[in-house]
Parts: C-alpha cells; sequence; structure tokens
C-alpha cells in the first residue's frame, strides 16, 4: 500500500503536471470507486473546475478545485494515476477513472487505474473535508511533528509501538514498512508498549522517523510491485531497506539475523540484536 513517501511524490507530480489546468471531461470506468456518489455527480463536481493546487495528507492525494471543494483520492493498495498528452478517454485493463485537463500551454489525460478495486475518489465540499481532515493524526514532516508531540501520542498506550505509528488517527502517513525502518534506525524493538519509551528514546524515534521519511521521499518511495510515479517510474528506496522484508538476511550494523513477527496480522521486521 503506498504510504506517505510515494503519495507526496504522486501528489507532487501531479501538481508540476495539471495545476492551473481546467478540467474538461471525465470519465467513470468504475463505478464503485466513487461511492457513495454517482457517476453523474461525479463528473459534475469536477467538470469546468480549475486546479488550483495538488498536495497530500497523510496517504491521501487532494486535489483543490476554484470553487473551495477537494477532488480526493485514497490510493489504497494499488490505486496509481499516469499522465499523457492524449484528447481521448479510451477505456483500458483496470482504468477507474480519467480526466481530461486543459490548460494554455498544453493539455492531456490524466488516468486513475486500480488492479484490486479497493482505492476511492470524490469530490467533496468544505465541511466533508474538515471533517475528514479532523479525523487524521500529525503530520510526521510538518513542524507541529516535535519529539514532544510524539510523546504526547505514545505515552498513553499500551500498544506495541509498531501499531501507534500506523494508526492514521494518531500520526498520519506512516504505514509498515517506514514504521519498521524508523524502529530500526532508532535502536527501539517495535514490540513493546508504546507507553515504556523514556523520553531520550522517544527523541531517537522522533528523528528516526523525519530522516527515514525525508529520505524516502528524496528517493521517490518503495517499489515492491506496483507502485509506480506519475510518469511510471519506479521509486528507488527499496534498495536501501535494513529490515523490511529481509528476513534472514545480516544486519549491515551488527551482523546479526533479521527477524521477521506478526504484530496484529501483519508483518514486522526488526534485528533482534539492535532492537533489544
Amino acid at each position: 500500500m503506498p504510504e506517505l513517501p510515494e503519495a507526496e511524490t504522486i501528489a507532487r507530480g501531479l501538481h508540476a503536471t495539471i495545476a492551473g489546468s481546467r478540467v474538461e471531461r471525465v470519465r467513470v470506468h468504475r463505478a464503485e470507486v466513487v461511492e457513495p456518489m454517482t457517476a453523474a455527480a461525479f463528473r459534475r463536481a469536477l467538470t469546468d473546475r480549475r486546479i488550483t493546487s495538488v498536495g497530500r495528507r497523510a496517504k491521501w492525494i487532494v486535489a483543490s478545485l476554484d470553487d473551495g471543494n477537494r477532488w480526493v483520492t485514497q490510493l489504497r493498495m494499488t490505486g496509481r494515476f499516469d499522465w499523457s498528452a492524449a484528447s481521448r478517454l479510451q477505456a483500458r485493463p483496470h482504468l477507474s477513472v480519467s480526466v481530461l485537463v486543459q490548460r494554455a500551454d498544453t493539455g492531456g489525460v490524466i488516468r486513475f487505474y486500480d488492479v484490486r478495486r479497493f482505492a476511492r475518489m470524490w469530490v467533496l465540499d468544505p465541511a466533508a473535508w474538515s471533517e475528514l481532515d479532523a479525523r487524521l493524526g500529525i503530520e510526521p514532516l510538518s513542524d507541529e511533528f516535535t519529539p514532544a508531540s510524539l510523546a504526547s501520542v505514545l505515552a498513553p498506550s499500551r500498544a506495541p509501538i509498531r501499531n501507534v505509528l500506523l494508526d492514521q488517527r494518531r500520526i498520519a502517513g506512516i504505514g509498515n514498512i517506514y514504521a519498521s525502518e524508523a524502529c530500526y534506525l532508532a535502536r527501539v524493538d517495535p514490540r513493546r508498549p508504546a507507553t515504556t519509551l523514556v523520553m531520550p528514546e522517544v527523541r531517537k524515534l522522533h528523528r528516526a522517523i523525519r530522516v527515514v521519511l525525508g529520505e524516502a521521499v528524496e528517493r521517490r518511495g518503495t517499489s515492491f510491485s506496483d507502485y509506480r510515479d506519475l510518469l511510471g517510474d519506479e521509486g528507488t528506496f527499496q534498495n536501501v531497506l535494513d529490515v523490511y522484508d529481509r528476513e534472514d538476511d545480516t544486519c549491515r550494523r551488527c551482523g546479526d539475523q533479521i527477524i521477521r513477527v506478526v504484530m496484529a496480522g501483519r508483518s514486522a521486521y526488526l534485528c533482534p540484536g539492535c532492537q533489544k
């Protein structure tokens, strides 16, 4: 599933490509992608609107429109965008939505594909967007994310640290890959109850989260199978992963063997030598 660095990469690509464009035509190829909106309502909400900017909130892609509404996309497991300088909205395998945009110097089609068909896309008015935004936690690359704010998230919970980091209501955008990598960099066992971390450990974890996410954004995300950016290119962070998906490999730091554990039905990776 795309996490913060992948969503950030996609949002930046979309902003550079379609910000300032006017939506000329919309085609919904799979109606379930816009539920509970109807395909007709989705088309009406986007057509003739100008896209003022494209950004990210947590793992969501958020395009601001000139009427104050937001065109919001939840990528889920296999959602991805691509762009082509075309003028026709043709059906293609796994294509969910296509949008023809135009601005003074160029035009083309934004296509949204989803192999697993779990992704969702809506146009939200300001009230609905505020409600969604309020359900999401603090952004880990924002100025508001400090060691003190991380401590306030961790201290009340006896849940494992990894599970707290994945809770989008507390911290927005971190998923399984980057939680494992951040815990490794901070030398913290992801299975520990969050409330047991003392402030020096919280500071190390805070720094590790920022470092891991920052480098992953610079490397345009992690590609294992489905994730590609707007131009179809892979990310490269998978080339420098320390523990994630490296079960039985040797830890580059201490030489111990990396292990995989299952937490809340999902895999986590750690080095028992480094992460006591």
